[in-house]
């Protein structure tokens, strides 16, 4: 169990007052409007929601989910994490086109790419849709402090989830997003610098590069070493199947939105920027430094393995933090810890204000009160706010595996609609209703292939490769011919849209008519 000195009180404490100092000086300006709430005002440079999808992607799950991943796959698991790379392509191409649109919501931008029933369905559908996930991301996120506190200190695990959510809780209702942006740099900062001492200092007390090396030399497990090495083509652990899913997933998704879970706090980050070109450097920038972040965390969990080769599967997750916990000195321990909390923070001041964000803009503004003043919309959001962190208790304490519950939310839950996402980008064809019925299909069939089926001995437990391309063919029988069943959207709308919005692909017959009209 571990003890801190005067010293590690004093980093920890400073920076706890640090944060609720950010909703109190923030406060004045989250309050004005829906859109300072939320969006800052549409008015800031690049960099800062550039740090702010760093940090926000660099939760308390992160490192358990890495060390996790490394552990078991050795360098070729940090492709676990390669999903992020489709941000990276989405800079160019999806970002763009989504801030051009002014929507303050992937719920909203439905109804601008999409029109009638089917628009309005999707709006109130993917509203809800988020509203819970960001109460389930905010579990996950939750318990993984509540492990990491048990660990450090011996808590109980609903202590360390609920005590720090309620902390950020303070600052995201006072300031909205204006405090979640500007304390996410603080965090943003402290957390690499705390993950640079760490792993750097856990590569040495393995006893460098080249002792790592060697000891898996001895150990025979050389090809833990290697970022490329695969198990077989179809067969073990991590086929070459597997990684040329992945490879698919990031590189095409970036031209689709909602590719993933991670797509809809990007949105918020993107529409706060003040321009489109500052929309896509601060997700270029943000991605650059979760990879950084992801290298430097593989390498340290490779000095751990050495050193701590026999771990089971939840013993092996809480590799990084043990580095940390296990080996750095008083004084330095107290600002790890602090770094831990920046870690958490930066995420749970995100879901707390997304997951608001729809049900404020989305569900009551839209559909409950069109015609509310600024002044209610505020306090809506801050009631918003509150239920979103109450809801992610529950959650939380319903999670055992932080590893088992990040894959299937990640990957499996998004296969159905990965292909729709980028499909409602690129092809102008393509409807609300095939749209609306590839989320339904997706939610039925990946429950089937993933738990229920299985379970009762109807189909095996496939890999998680399989599974994948399996939802993506079971859901591409109802998507395709529900979408040429249906009429395409009105012509009128999908010029109105093009001409706002420029997307790229199969759009031609929508683009010769806006320029027939002169839209563009």
């Amino acid at each position: 169990m571990v003890q801190f000195n005067f010293l590690d009180w004093f980093w920890l404490t400073t920076y706890i007052l640090l944060m609720i100092g950010c909703g109190l000086l923030f406060y004045r300006l989250g309050k004005r409007s829906e859109s300072d709430f939320f969006l800052a005002g549409r008015g800031l440079p690049w960099w800062l929601p550039g740090m702010s999808v760093y940090a926000t992607h660099t939760a308390t799950d992160t490192p358990i989910w890495v060390s996790g991943v490394i552990y078991k796959y050795g360098m070729s698991g940090i492709w676990y994490t390669f999903f992020s790379a489709w941000c990276a392509v989405s800079a160019f191409v999806s970002t763009r086109i989504f801030r051009r649109s002014l929507a303050y919501t992937q719920a909203e931008w439905q109804g601008l790419r999409f029109s009638g029933l089917s628009s309005e369905l999707l709006r109130g559908w993917v509203a809800g849709w988020q509203v819970f996930m960001n109460m389930f991301i905010l579990g996950w996120v939750g318990i993984a402090m509540g492990k990491v506190c048990n660990y450090a200190f011996g808590w109980p695990t609903w202590v360390g989830l609920i005590f720090f959510s309620t902390i950020c809780a303070f600052y995201v209702l006072t300031a909205g997003y204006w405090g979640v942006v500007m304390a996410d740099f603080q965090q943003g900062v402290i957390a690499f610098i705390v993950i640079l001492i760490v792993s750097v200092n856990g590569i040495i007390v393995a006893g460098g590069p080249h002792a790592i090396l060697s000891k898996l030399q001895d150990m025979g497990q050389a090809w833990r070493a290697n970022p490329f090495h695969v198990s077989g083509i179809w067969t073990g652990d991590f086929p070459l199947a597997w990684f040329l899913t992945m490879l698919v997933i990031a590189l095409l998704g970036g031209f689709g939105m909602g590719t993933s879970i991670d797509w809809y706090a990007e949105a918020q980050r993107i529409q706060s920027s003040k321009t489109v070109r500052d929309a896509s450097y601060c997700i270029w920038g943000g991605t650059l430094l979760v990879l950084t972040r992801n290298a430097l965390w593989a390498a340290a969990i490779l000095g751990f393995f050495v050193m701590y080769p026999n771990l089971s599967p939840a013993e092996a997750e809480m590799g990084w933090f043990r580095l940390g916990f296990d080996y750095l000195p008083h004084g330095i321990l107290g600002f790890f810890f602090a770094g831990i909390v920046a870690i958490h923070l930066s995420t749970i001041s995100t879901h707390l204000n997304l997951g608001a964000l729809y049900l404020t803009r989305d569900i009551y503004h839209h559909y409950l009160n069109p015609e509310a003043s600024e002044k209610t919309l505020v306090w809506v959001a801050r009631i918003a706010t509150f239920i979103l962190l109450i809801g992610s208790f529950f959650y939380g304490l319903m999670m055992k595996e932080i590893t088992k519950w990040l894959i299937f939310a990640l990957w499996i839950m998004a296969a159905g609609v990965w292909l729709p996402n980028v499909l409602q980008v690129v092809w102008w064809r393509f409807n609300g209703w095939g749209y609306l019925s590839s989320w339904m299909a997706n939610l039925l069939f990946s429950w089937l292939v993933v738990w229920i089926l299985p379970h009762y001995g109807i189909i095996p437990n496939l890999p998680d490769y399989l599974q994948f391309w399996l939802l993506m063919g079971l859901g591409a029988l109802i998507y395709v011919p529900m979408t040429f069943l249906t009429k395409p959207e009105p012509m009128e709308h999908l010029m109105k849209y093009y001409a706002m919005s420029r997307p790229i692909g199969w759009w031609g017959p929508v683009a010769r008519q806006a320029k027939a009209r002169g839209l563009i």
